[in-house]
């Protein structure tokens, strides 16, 4: 075999030292056909040259996966067209797998999308295109103007199903004419004429009907067998069989005795018919894509060279300066150079009430500017922008295979090959035993089982209920990452809950004043005077909150903090402190009337600091990080859930104690360390409990990653947000308990679907065999059975939470 020299360049994860890239590099130049390796910790990439023909880049992958380290290729989306049954999406996936460079393909029905990783070097989205052709498929690199094209079909396929039926309606009419029961109707003596009725059934069978020959030539082709074959297989012994009839019968063709033109065309319509109401559902399936989609503004007015000029969404540039006047979409996500105004951002955190925003405030594309013209600098375009990544997500899930659809995927490529034994075993012992010699009754029944034994339902079952149910959680701002997290979201018996940002605002605030005696105003300024100069966060509360009640700020000398303790200043020759107990100790200050006081509002949760002025007690601040107005009633929802909940901190167990009372939560793990939010995880599945964990901030992402489902308040941070496997945009609670209610209703949807998939086959099979179903009675059992399966999926778009 002659050498064939190729290259491979991908990424590699789990690197520490030099030591690990060393060590990849051996492991791989020691494997046969490996030329040369080069691996670059710096860059975290792996460049091999090998021989083809003795090494694939599947080999090399799983090469560094056994050495403990993680290789990754480049990754498209491929919008597929002329799939049928989940043994197309099958053969697909087969397909792809077995090209040099596919390290990985998924392709879901439902969507009509391939997912596919690849080594760029050894392969290309072309050649992954021709491949997919090759196999009897159309496929495009996923774009945005793909529901035109979609549209384009859909009304292909209806001009189909109105040609068929149009010329399957006086086939129908006859075959009708013969039951005694409709003895009335009245029937045109022509459409008995076996050529009339070749006439009418042929360009069904094989215009309408093409599709069918074609996608199982394909299959065939390819060794393995699908709807299309079924299909094909049972019109065509039916058409055939009558134009045999037609042709040699000795009436000469005067008659219609013994012919099934009917059969063929009738079922051809119906399945098209299916195959139509299907299109619709899905499309419908995917509303919460195209609703996203339609928030983002088109066009965009940006200040360039002094001037403004509208241009398309898509040719706006990080750095541009836009334009947004009152009433118009946000078109970029980015900061408020210049302007002030009121901000509606309900699209992205679900709050009614406009947000007012000023320069230095960030706003979110797609959100809606209400009553002042802002200037944005924009930060974030395309698909960086935060509705992008929301619908990239959704996306993500939707195309997704939760785990529950493997049984499935199994039972759909093994199912055909099972129906075609039985429907030969049926037509036989028909024509052998049961109706010795009658060739047509066999037929009959050999083509009623191909036909309700179609699997259709089957490989709808799953992806259509995941597609409802993640789009119903994006509209309601809950976003799944992946089909799976669905699944085993349902699953979940323990929930851990962060305190700050999580159950709290994450800003503290001032809450309470109690000052000794004199000008409350004036010493609510010196104070604030004072604190005005600390970077502190409660400092900036301590500001806000006085100035709120009138304080007024002055000018500062001596300014000087103690880090841990507190601050000093010098405003109008007095003395001003703020700060803990041991400040106030050193520098000689009576507190002992404050310490009531302090007890009380520390026992409240609360962080509470003396002031004093000239060593004087002057009165005690409280701070406190509030909690959110919706925090006790998610908790108590969950709860009623009949989940274990938890919160889990790292403030000190007196705070935590106070407000996990208020919330509601029984049990508290305080003062940890990131890491050791991870390690109480970890204790509680090794307990046998399936946990979640909800955080927002970087401490969090640990434990984030440790649980079974991660979940990440959308007004945390983003590598909280990069480690969860759900994010709420909305950063509610509640948005918790409506996502463990939409897994727990999507995957019983599921279970329903699978079972009527499965339910009907079983029975439908048996019936048809038994002879108790005609083929066109099968015909219209197989398109009720896909399209109720659907229909079924989409009750879940209509989820009250």
């Amino acid at each position: 075999m002659l050498e064939q020299r190729k290259g491979a360049d991908f990424s590699i994860r789990g690197m520490t030292c030099a030591a690990c890239a060393a060590r990849i590099e051996k492991g791989l130049r020691k494997m046969d056909g490996i030329e040369e390796a080069n691996v670059n910790l710096a860059l975290e990439r792996g460049t091999v040259t090998y021989d083809s023909s003795k090494l694939k880049t599947h080999d090399i992958f799983e090469k560094i996966h056994g050495l403990g380290y993680e290789a990754e290729g480049k990754k498209a989306v491929f919008t597929i067209t002329g799939m049928t049954c989940a043994a197309c999406a099958a053969r697909i996936e087969k397909g792809l797998r077995k090209m040099e460079g596919v390290l990985h393909a998924s392709v879901n029905l439902a969507v009509e999308r391939a997912d596919v990783e690849y080594v760029d070097s050894a392969v290309t989205p072309d050649d992954l295109i021709q491949r997919i052709e090759k196999l009897g498929y159309g496929a495009a690199i996923k774009e945005e103007q793909q529901e035109e094209k979609q549209l384009r079909e859909l009304r292909n396929q209806q001009g189909k199903f109105w040609f068929s039926l149009i010329l399957s309606v006086p086939l129908l009419w006859a075959m009708v004419s013969h039951f005694t029961f409709t003895s009335f109707i009245y029937l045109p003596e022509m459409l008995m004429n076996s050529w009339v009725q070749l006439a009418l059934a042929a360009p069904v069978q094989f215009v309408a009907g093409w599709q069918f020959y074609r996608g199982a030539y394909h299959a065939l082709r390819n060794k393995s067998a699908n709807m299309d074959v079924l299909v094909a297989l049972g019109t065509s012994a039916a058409f055939f069989y009558s134009l045999f009839t037609t042709l040699f019968a000795s009436a000469a063709g005067t008659g219609a005795a013994g012919l099934y033109y009917e059969t063929s065309a009738v079922l051809i319509t119906l399945i098209l018919l299916g195959k139509l109401f299907e299109a619709r559902a899905k499309g419908r399936s995917s509303q919460a894509i195209k609703k996203l989609m339609g928030l983002q503004a088109k066009t965009a007015s940006v200040i360039r060279g002094g001037k403004e000029t509208v241009i398309p969404l898509a040719e706006v540039a990080a750095g541009d300066l836009v334009l947004v006047r009152p009433g118009e979409k946000v078109p970029v996500d980015g900061k408020i150079e210049e302007g002030r105004s009121s901000v509606d951002e309900s699209m992205l955190t679900g709050e009614s009430i406009p947000s007012d925003k000023s320069p230095g405030d960030f706003v979110y594309g797609a959100s809606i500017n209400q009553n002042g013209s802002i200037k944005v600098r924009a930060e974030k375009v395309g698909k960086d922008s935060a509705l992008a990544q929301i619908i990239k997500t959704v996306e993500d899930a939707q195309a997704s295979k939760a785990p529950i659809q493997r049984l499935a995927d199994t039972i759909s490529g093994i199912f055909v090959p099972i129906v075609l034994g039985i429907a030969l075993l049926t037509f036989f012992i028909w024509l052998v035993w049961l109706d010795p010699g009658d060739f047509p009754s066999a037929l009959e029944k050999w083509i009623a089982v191909l036909v309700i034994a179609c699997p259709c339902a089957l490989g709808l079952a799953t992806p259509t209920s995941i597609m409802a149910g993640s789009g119903r959680a994006a509209e309601n701002g809950i976003l799944f990452k992946g089909g799976e997290y669905i699944e085993t979201a349902r699953r979940i018996d323990t929930i851990l809950l962060d305190k700050t940002g999580t159950i709290t605002t994450g800003s503290p605030v001032l809450t309470d004043t109690e000052w000794v005696s004199g000008d409350e105003i004036k010493l609510a300024s010196l104070i604030a005077s004072a604190e005005n100069q600390s970077e502190h966060p409660l400092a900036k509360a301590i500001v806000t909150g006085l100035m709120e009640q009138g304080a007024v700020l002055e000018d500062v000398q001596n300014f000087e903090t103690f880090p841990g303790f507190g601050i000093q200043a010098q405003i109008r020759n007095a003395t001003v402190l703020a700060g803990t107990r041991k400040l106030m100790n050193q520098s000689s200050v009576d507190i002992r009337e404050a310490e009531p006081v302090l007890q009380r509002f520390e026992k409240e949760g609360k962080t509470a600091m003396i002031a004093a002025v000239d060593g004087i007690y002057a009165g005690v601040l409280a701070v406190a990080d509030t909690m959110k107005d919706s925090s006790p009633e998610a908790i108590k929802r969950l709860k009623d859930m009949g989940l274990r909940v938890i919160m889990i901190t790292g403030d000190n167990e007196r705070t935590a104690q106070a407000i996990a009372h208020k919330a509601g939560i029984d049990e508290v793990i305080a003062e940890v360390l990131p890491n050791d939010k991870a390690e109480a995880v970890k204790k509680l599945q090794q307990s046998g409990k399936v946990v979640a964990m909800a955080g927002d901030g970087i401490n969090d992402a640990p434990a984030l990653a440790a649980a079974h489902i991660g979940i990440a308040m959308g007004t945390g941070t983003d590598i909280a947000m990069e480690a969860a496997n759900v994010t709420l945009v909305r950063g509610d609670l509640n948005s918790i308990a409506e996502a463990l209610f939409l897994s727990r209703k999507t995957i019983r949807n599921i279970k329903q679907n699978l079972f009527w998939a499965f339910g009907y086959n079983a029975l439908g099979i048996p019936i048809a065999a038994a002879g108790l179903l005609a083929p066109w009675v099968a015909g219209a059992a197989m398109a009720f059975s896909s399209v109720s399966v659907v229909l079924n999926a989409l009750r879940l778009q209509r989820l009250k939470l």
